[in-house]
């Protein structure tokens, strides 16, 4: 059995008010992707890499990749109109058997650590598909301009990656949306509507996803 890690960053980041994409930013000198591939190119669990982006930044990240020794990059493929479509590209893209990890990281979440990492494969090993995620801690509502009602918050998480998914299972979850015209906030969106179940596995409060151009200052200073 082998694993495989998959990293969408073929966003444009619109929100993030930069002409560079979010992902290639540099916080310490190095781009917000290396530091994200840096963590699945040391641990020991990950065989492989591949990394889905837009057709104009391809070379781009195989540049940068060599320049930082990420060889377990083995493709970068192009990505799709949405994040779900950079995802199934590089699905596409693998030769892999059925009962094969894949793993999913956002490019822009660079404060993963090994050992959570490890945790998630380690976790999907036994239950197959997993997500990290985060308890709701805080107070909930739903409304607009005032508060209509207050969320139950006990049984509400915040998702985060990695996710890790056996290969059969995605690949057929994805299909079967694509199929569908129907397009998740994730992958465990996905292959819970196949129906399969999905694993919960605590995250780490550290582990942010880079989307406004505020996170940097935060980053800067988490780097240090």
């Amino acid at each position: 059995m082998k694993t495989i890690a998959i990293i969408p960053a073929g966003g444009e980041g619109k929100r993030f008010n930069k002409s560079l994409p979010k992902q290639f930013h540099q916080i310490h000198g190095k781009e917000i992707l290396i530091h994200s591939l840096e963590v699945f190119q040391k641990c020991s669990l990950i065989d492989e890499i591949v990394v889905s982006t837009r057709k104009n930044f391809i070379k781009f990240v195989d540049d940068l990749a060599r320049k930082y020794c990420i060889d377990k990059l083995k493709k970068t493929v192009e990505g799709g109109k949405e994040r779900q479509d950079s995802v199934y590209n590089a699905v596409k893209s693998i030769k892999a058997q059925d009962e094969d990890l894949v793993v999913i990281h956002d490019a822009v979440r660079p404060l993963l650590t090994e050992k959570l990492l490890i945790k998630t494969i380690k976790t999907a090993e036994k239950f197959d598909n997993v997500t990290v995620c985060l308890k709701a801690r805080d107070t909930l509502v739903k409304g607009k301009e005032f508060v209509n009602s207050y969320i139950e918050r006990d049984n509400i998480f915040y998702v985060q990656t990695p996710q890790v998914f056996r290969y059969k299972i995605l690949k057929e979850a994805m299909e079967q949306a694509r199929k569908e015209n129907f397009y998740g906030t994730d992958e465990s969106m996905l292959v819970v509507r196949a129906g399969h179940k999905v694993k919960l596995l605590d995250g780490s409060s550290l582990n942010i996803k880079i989307t406004l151009s505020e996170d940097i200052n935060l980053l800067n200073r988490m780097l240090k």
